[in-house]
């Protein structure tokens, strides 16, 4: 196994255990607006993730970067309807007469 894609990994799983402990510990009153910034962080990991793809000289580059662009945009989309849905809630209702 290359050196690089171990180094990669690691820092992968490592990230993984860092972001389930951080997003355990949010109260659920605060995680809709951290959410909404969280939209920006996966953008981000899209443009990376094409770039990524767009330069895989193998296999698994391509592999890689797909699910990470899959991953990334049900993130950003999920992100975006709650926080319209969230926004919604707190439009004022009209009556009609």
């Amino acid at each position: 196994m290359p050196e690089g894609l171990l180094m990669s990994i690691t820092v992968f799983v490592l990230a993984m255990f860092v972001g389930f402990e951080v997003i355990t510990k949010v109260p659920p009153t605060l995680h809709t607006p951290l959410m909404s910034g969280a939209n920006a962080i996966s953008g981000i990991a899209i443009i990376g993730a094409l770039l990524v793809t767009g330069r895989g000289n193998q296999y698994i580059d391509l592999i890689v970067g797909v699910v990470a662009v899959v991953f990334a945009t049900i993130n950003v989309v999920g992100g975006f309807l709650v926080t319209d849905r969230m926004l919604h809630m707190f439009k004022k209702k009209t009556t009609e007469k």
